[in-house]
């Protein structure tokens, strides 16, 4: 099973829920036969999410970062090279067509981080295949990536338990 026609997805804005947005998507895709891949920039942790998304057949998840924040100011190389091959691997499943969703986790934040050129994203949109749907996710979406969109959410933050100084919970934030 395929999709006739695939559309651009763009979650974004400073609240919790934009991974777990496409999480949602990829699950709902799966669950009616359609392949998806998950590649995720700047992320190196094991998450909670993903303990659960290996139960899951034609739901491949590819980490390509650390589990160390990355300095927006000063970003080392490690992250820098990490970023190119997350670019890399996404361009060669972009080029072999073998899922029907991509989503592409924290690439907005990669970007605005400079670990990938907004340029390079642009043409990944235009590689697209006619039937995949491709979902970047991450704070900081381009007003580049924005246009050429079909679907954008802006995540608000309106309250979190954090602002009161409580952590984030495993099982739950991660």
């Amino acid at each position: 099973m395929s999709l006739k026609k695939g559309y651009i997805h763009i979650y974004t804005g400073n609240g919790k829920g934009k991974t777990t947005a496409a999480i949602g998507l990829g699950v709902r895709a799966v669950g009616d036969g359609l392949r998806v891949c998950m590649i995720q920039f700047m992320k190196g942790r094991r998450y909670s999410e993903l303990d659960g998304l290996a139960h899951l057949p034609n739901f491949t998840v590819v980490q390509f970062g650390r589990d160390e924040f990355v300095s927006k100011e000063k970003p080392e190389q490690i992250d820098i090279d990490f970023a190119c091959k997350g670019l890399a691997y996404a361009k060669e499943v972009l080029h072999k067509d073998l899922y029907d969703v991509l989503i592409l986790d924290e690439i907005n934040v990669a970007i605005d981080y400079h670990l990938i050129d907004v340029k390079e994203a642009l043409q990944l949109l235009q590689d697209k295949p006619p039937h995949m749907e491709l979902i970047f996710t991450g704070r900081y979406a381009p007003p580049e990536l924005i246009k050429h969109a079909d679907v954008v959410s802006e995540i608000l933050e309106i309250k979190h338990p954090y602002q009161k100084g409580i952590q984030s919970r495993k099982g739950i934030d991660w």
